[in-house]
């Protein structure tokens, strides 16, 4: 079995790598990082771009006060696709502000990022975000390549514990991250306001009758979709969130 190695970052947070071979199965993966315990999972997906500085800040405010809590509280594991940028920094950014010690976990293409150690010139490698305790690095030189692992590792980790997909904005490679974790039956809630894509699937799902874009189209049609609008109570968001992972 293959085996994992560690990483340090600058910040001196250290993380746990393994290169995934393309036929690799997943159960041995996790034990590779020792992410044998199923436990429930939240996977964040989407973007950070074209929004106003104060929905911005608010996006932070919604990690730092809701997700990062919550995952402490109810033990979850967090999966994303841990590069330095987008939800994935403000992840990383939230389990720092609260000194949180659940995993979180990236996934992302082996040709597309950069170790923090790697001797490299290259400026089309991306930086992996320094908070993340685990990362997969899977075969791909695409962004988009990870995003059937990301769906499956999240679902392995869990196993019979539930699973719940958050995604914020986000564009071309979200609406694929958004597609497998529904293939997989993981219910997905978007947040309304966000921009981009969160804010065309909740118009697809608010006004059915509407023109939309064939791919959004069918999503509204593959899964479990909730809405959650930016503007609303934080305590609204946390209670949609413990009800998918608390159930009756």
């Amino acid at each position: 079995m293959q085996s994992s190695f560690p990483i340090v970052f600058k910040n001196g947070q250290t993380a746990q790598v393994l290169n995934v071979e393309p036929e690799q199965d997943l159960a041995s993966a996790l034990v590779a990082v020792n992410l044998t315990e199923p436990r429930p999972v939240l996977v964040a997906i989407g973007g950070a771009s074209l929004i106003s500085d104060e929905d911005l800040q608010r996006l932070q405010r919604l990690f730092s006060e809701v997700l990062a809590p919550l995952a402490q509280e109810l033990g979850l594991i967090v999966a994303d696709g841990g590069t330095d940028a987008g939800v994935m920094r403000l992840m990383g950014q939230g389990r720092e502000e609260i000194s949180g010690t659940f995993p979180l976990v990236g996934v992302s293409p082996v040709g597309l990022v950069k170790l923090p150690d790697a001797e490299t010139s290259s400026t089309e490698l991306t930086d992996l975000e320094p908070h993340h305790t685990h990362f997969f690095l899977v075969p791909g030189e695409q962004w988009g390549d990870e995003s059937r692992w990301l769906a499956g590792i999240a679902s392995q980790i869990a196993g019979n514990y539930p699973s719940v997909t958050v995604l914020i904005n986000g564009g071309s490679i979200a609406l694929v991250d958004a597609t497998e974790n529904l293939k997989v039956h993981r219910p997905l809630v978007v947040i309304e306001g966000s921009g981009r894509l969160a804010d065309e699937i909740a118009e697809a799902v608010n006004h059915p009758e509407q023109a939309i874009r064939q791919e959004v189209a069918n999503l509204t049609e593959a899964g479990e979709i909730t809405l959650f609008d930016l503007e609303d109570s934080f305590t609204q968001f946390e209670a949609i969130l413990r009800k998918k992972f608390l159930p009756l």
